[in-house]
């Protein structure tokens, strides 16, 4: 009986430990998440690289998270080889400052986190500060389940079974270290898994060897994650995460046999403490960063060859993965049918408007000319799809398809207009606007760079969670959004005041770049009014959207006489 509590209480205490992690690293995403391109991509050099990769897993708790970004960066064209993979190795070593960070007795530490971040999740409306909330609290439950972890081992550290079992994997190292590999692997979380071990290591259930063992193969286990994540992705991508297993995997199996066998020898004498399980963890991943830095360019040539691009193998045409129109006229089909196929299309054209705008800032800073003509060729593409929902919407039979249907149909249709608007703004307004900044040959000030930047990287979140609501009809996602616009709002009117205290304090660049400076303002304001539209239809249905602003029961000029 004894042991079927254990087993409950220790499900139950992983279980909120994996929910926890989970929890910090959506509330982050949600926050920041449009901001990781820029620091991730920003890196000149491959400590500058690893530096970032550091930064980042520290914030969002997971190593694994880190190479997923990397890895779609590398598909997208954001970052090279040598670079994901310098950020993704500095992600492992910051995955490991977080377990040194977590694994202190911060107990006394709950109940205030709990209180600020339950009051910021549950009463304030702002986004940021609603997703700080959230974060606070996944700390606090982090505390709590590795509190509930030491409390179900405390009935049974004395008993004849765990004894057994850790006396087992201290003896036999091998079988520890697969055991650490499988269980991380299994928990999708290194963090989770090795906060698991080390907590076992201090309230002595484990001996200090076993402990070591399990790390390592964690190491491994957790190296397998971002390779299992990316396997539908190309093989640029995939590259990142089979170099990283590659290297963590030989490193790992060298220090397993190495670490025990002076260990055991008694070549070596260290302090036996979960603390000390902690700072070998750093030290392996540290030591992994410095070692295979320099190899960034020789593994790229290696694992090209491994993983060949499918674009360069005989018989594959580089266009036939380009995405086609989910829309047949001939075959509208029932109205939910006519409806999800007007949604996919939209998708279609959110995710090349989407392309069309990440970019644009870049246009900006560097002239180039044939990244402007492939933006501006791709707000054709945006036609040819608003014509073609066009075409399908008005042969729907309108009758057969009932009152409440062709509601949803319109407001679909509405959108589209809205989408095609939105890719006229980059192509038409923006690179122009990118191409007038390069012929009087001037830069924004600091600070004015800095607002564009913050704006155009809320916009892009923005885009992510239009995207979530077309196809949910989320009505909290639709709050969100529409609260979202009203902050693009205010950023835009602050921008525009800052850059005209800029012109009465003198700033030369100011000056220079007055007119494209507030231009781009508004261009990025109404770009993110057309993205947002897709939530008023939500909040209409739902009774969250006023029919006006203004206010109805005003007396009038005789009543107030």
């Amino acid at each position: 009986m004894a042991i079927l509590s254990f087993i409950i209480q220790l499900a139950g205490a992983t279980m909120l430990l994996l929910f926890a992690v989970r929890m910090v690293r959506t509330g982050i995403e949600r926050s920041y998440g449009a901001s990781f391109q820029r620091l991730m991509t920003s890196g000149q050099s491959p400590l500058q690289s690893s530096a970032a990769g550091v930064g980042l897993a520290i914030v969002l708790q997971s190593s694994a998270a880190v190479a997923l970004l990397a890895s779609g960066f590398v598909a997208s064209g954001f970052m090279n080889f040598p670079t994901a993979l310098a950020v993704v190795l500095g992600g492992d070593l910051g995955s490991a400052l977080v377990i040194q960070i977590l694994s202190f007795r911060l107990d006394w530490l709950v109940p205030v986190l709990l209180a600020i971040g339950g009051y910021l999740f549950v009463k304030v409306e702002n986004r940021k500060w609603r997703q700080a909330g959230r974060i606070f609290m996944g700390i606090a439950f982090i505390l709590i389940s590795l509190r509930f972890l030491r409390e179900a081992m405390d009935p049974i550290r004395d008993s004849a079974f765990l004894p057994a079992i850790a006396e087992y994997l201290a003896r036999d190292y091998i079988t520890a270290f697969l055991v650490g590999a499988a269980l991380a692997f299994v928990m999708h979380s290194s963090v989770a898994a090795i906060l698991m071990c080390v907590t076992l290591v201090q309230i002595n259930a484990i001996p200090f060897a076993a402990g070591l063992s399990l790390v390592l193969g964690a190491n491994l286990g957790s190296a397998f994650i971002p390779v299992w994540l990316t396997r539908g992705m190309e093989s640029c991508a995939r590259r990142i995460p089979y170099a990283n297993l590659a290297l963590r995997g030989v490193w790992a199996v060298f220090a397993l046999f190495s670490v025990n066998l002076l260990l055991r020898s008694g070549a070596i004498s260290i302090p036996e403490s979960g603390q000390m399980l902690v700072m070998a963890h750093i030290a392996f991943n540290a030591a992994l960063v410095v070692l295979a830095m320099p190899f960034g360019k020789a593994l790229e040539g290696l694992f090209k060859t491994l993983l060949p691009d499918h674009a360069n193998l005989p018989g594959n045409d580089p266009l036939a993965a380009r995405p086609v129109s989910a829309l047949d006229v001939d075959d509208i089909g029932t109205p939910a049918q006519a409806i999800s196929s007007l949604k996919k299309e939209l998708l279609r054209m959110s995710d090349l408007v989407d392309a069309m705008f990440r970019p644009v800032l870049d246009l900006y800073k560097v002239k180039d000319p044939d990244k402007a003509r492939a933006i501006q060729s791709m707000d054709l593409e945006v036609n040819e799809c608003l014509s073609g929902i066009r075409e399908f919407v008005a042969a729907i039979p309108t009758e057969e398809f009932g009152k409440e249907n062709a509601k949803v149909v319109r407001d679909l249709m509405e959108y589209a207009i809205r989408l095609e608007t939105a890719g006229d703004v980059v192509a038409k307004r923006l690179t122009v606007l990118s191409k007038d900044l390069h012929k009087i040959d001037a830069q924004f000030s600091r600070e004015g760079w800095a607002e564009l930047v913050r704006m155009h990287e809320s916009i892009i979140s923005n885009l992510k969670l239009a995207s979530n609501i077309l196809v949910s009809d989320d009505l909290e996602s639709a709050r969100i959004l529409s609260l979202e616009k009203t902050e693009l709002k205010r950023a835009e009117r602050q921008s525009r005041k800052g850059h005209l205290k800029r012109l009465q304090n003198g700033q030369a660049e100011s000056f220079e770049t007055s007119d494209i400076h507030l231009e781009t303002l508004r261009a990025l304001r109404e770009f993110n009014s057309h993205i947002a539209a897709v939530a008023y239809p939500v909040l209409y249905r739902n009774g969250q959207l006023l029919e006006t602003r203004l206010i109805e029961d005003m007396p009038t000029l005789e009543s107030a006489e």
